[in-house]
């Protein structure tokens, strides 16, 4: 499994609480995580952040 999907998998409230704080601007809805859907959440981010998929992975590995 990838690296990104294994920090989603994680402490994800933790994670969740460092995405938020890096962007307020993020709601709960844009937050929210479903098992096996990483894919459509890194998606989400996508399209309120402006980033590619790559960026943001890399930034979610980082965390």
């Amino acid at each position: 499994m990838e690296s990104w999907k294994l920090k989603l998998k994680g402490d994800w409230n933790e994670t969740k609480g460092k995405i938020k704080k890096a962007y307020a601007d993020l709601s709960d809805d844009d937050l929210k995580r479903e098992e096996g859907k990483d894919d459509e959440f890194v998606g989400r981010l996508q399209q309120k952040l402006g980033k590619t998929k790559e960026d943001l992975i890399r930034w979610i590995e980082s965390l």
